[in-house]
């Protein structure tokens, strides 16, 4: 019995309110229908968007065609050609307008296997829309992590990394203005901070009034976003904030 080999990608592009600019950019991705967008998950606070898709993969997809990675190359020329960050602005961090695309292996697809096309994907990007990109993860020789303070941005950069298995977000509202006293809630939430393992948290401005913890929680069986909400409330109400249901942000298959 044949095994079934699959992976993942995550685009996330720095826009949300232009609406030619998205359509341009799922129209580029439509010109490949062996690899589906299968959630789409717009914030306009953070102007700010991120496309799941997935596709089948042959046993060796960084050696020669690969579906996903000519989807996500026409999606990422897309979006350089619709997207000016000269009139972009929203409250995320962002590398530039191709923010960060995510690699994960599905079925019996290896994490060197997916690894692999981030490689070939970043060095298609460089060498063909010559835009730099930072590799990070298992897509670097020494398995580098980076973390948006070290590096700096570009308006036209991309970050490309081939992280763990799966990666469930779950962002939780904390209604306060102070960056400050949620920075210390979210200490208290992640796994850096001695709060709850295999999650990573930052807070992040949303909205008058409004922090995001937000969160990668990066063995979600183990630890899902109903442990990150009781954490954030616990951690949140005890320095007299509230909070509001989490959100989260995980993808669904649908039929095309």
């Amino acid at each position: 019995m044949l095994k079934l080999m699959l992976a993942c990608c995550k685009v996330y592009i720095s826009e949300s309110r232009n609406r030619a600019a998205l359509d341009s950019i799922e129209q580029a991705a439509r010109l490949f229908p062996q690899a589906t967008i299968v959630n789409k998950f717009e914030d306009e606070t953070y102007n700010r968007v991120g496309y799941t898709l997935v596709s089948k993969l042959t046993p060796e997809p960084s050696s020669g065609l690969c579906p996903l990675k000519s989807t996500v190359f026409a999606m990422v020329k897309a979006a350089f050609e619709a997207i000016n960050l000269e009139f972009h602005y929203g409250s995320h961090p962002r590398l530039g307008v191709v923010d960060h695309i995510c690699f994960h292996p599905l079925g019996c697809t290896s994490m060197d296997q997916t690894a692999g096309i981030a490689k070939s994907l970043a060095a298609d990007i460089g060498s063909t829309l010559q835009v730099p990109t930072f590799l990070y993860g298992a897509a670097h020789e020494e398995g580098r992590k980076t973390r948006f303070n070290q590096t700096r941005f570009k308006e036209r950069a991309s970050l490309l990394s081939e992280q763990t298995p799966w990666v469930d977000n779950y962002n939780v509202p904390v209604y306060s203005a102070d960056i400050a006293a949620v920075r210390r809630i979210v200490k208290r939430v992640s796994g850096r901070g001695k709060g709850l393992p295999c999650v990573q948290a930052m807070a992040l401005a949303h909205g008058h009034g409004v922090i995001e913890v937000a969160c990668n929680l990066l063995e979600p069986t183990r630890v899902g976003g109903d442990l990150v909400q009781l954490q954030v409330e616990r951690v949140a109400n005890r320095r007299g904030f509230g909070c509001g249901e989490g959100l989260l942000h995980r993808f669904f298959l649908r039929k095309k």
